[in-house]
């Protein structure tokens, strides 16, 4: 090998190093969420860790993605409220402890269907500019591809273990099920309760993972797990749908709130 090639090869490995180790676990191609815009977001975190994003959708509830759950004591987890920055000081941030754990009965971690987690707090969170719950969809309405839905979060960066400490935010496109269903897309992978979003460059990323899908001013779906390369337009981000679950959610708060307060014999 003469030193021209030799030099070639040295510079292809090192673009394709470069490429695979560009951070990945942030919103994609997304900005730095302004205080008091996204009062709904959560940051679930595990000893003072962020790990997931999450939705608060009522005074003592917050609603994640099932692959977040810890399965162990909960005497460590925490959801952050209130908070653009993950480290500064902020008038309104709180960190309440988690209370109960309820991922859906029928998760599956290996093909990611009913990824869906509630969270109980310890306490209701006293309502502020910064901390407001956000409505989720509970009907049955189709939304159509191409519209243009807001996805937020603090995604860990892989590899060098890196995060952002401000909430990152994008508006990313809906993508059809019919398209995101194609062989080189998902392969029929995409059940009815799924929907893809994201385009080249933009998208969410691990440790987005929990964060909600908002759609008009309405959490739609919830950001899923996934073995992917973010911000590929032919495996744009996975999100479960909320309105399926909407009997699963009511149910679990109402016998939650019955277990904390059982009736007097």
């Amino acid at each position: 090998m003469n030193v021209s090639w030799a030099l070639l090869a040295v510079v292809l490995v090192l673009t394709v190093a470069t490429y695979e180790c560009r951070p990945r676990g942030r919103i994609l191609g997304g900005q730095d969420s302004k205080a008091e815009v996204r009062p709904y977001m959560a940051s679930i975190q595990q000893n003072g860790i962020h790990q997931c994003g999450g939705v608060l959708i009522a005074d003592k509830w917050v609603l994640s993605a099932a692959h977040c759950a810890t399965n162990s004591s909960n005497s460590s987890l925490n959801v952050m409220l209130g908070a653009i920055s993950l480290s500064k000081p902020e008038k309104y941030k709180i960190v309440v402890k988690v209370l109960r754990e309820i991922p859906h009965p029928l998760y599956n971690s290996t093909i990611k269907h009913h990824d869906l987690l509630l969270l109980e707090l310890s306490e209701k969170v006293t309502l502020s500019p910064a901390v407001n719950p956000l409505p989720f969809q509970n009907e049955n309405i189709d939304i159509s591809a191409g519209k243009r839905c807001l996805v937020a979060g603090w995604g860990q960066m892989r590899l060098t273990g890196k995060k952002p400490d401000t909430l990152q935010e994008l508006w990313v496109p809906l993508i059809s099920r019919d398209v995101c269903n194609r062989r080189n897309y998902y392969d029929n992978e995409i059940t009815a309760n799924m929907i893809c979003a994201g385009e080249s460059r933009k998208d969410s990323c691990e440790g987005d993972s929990g964060g909600p899908l908002v759609c008009d001013g309405i959490a739609v779906a919830i950001v899923q797990g996934g073995f992917r390369k973010c911000g590929n337009p032919t495996k744009p981000g996975i999100y479960t749908l909320i309105e399926p679950y909407k009997s699963w959610i009511m149910e679990s708060m109402y016998n939650a709130t019955l277990q904390s307060n059982p009736s007097p014999l």
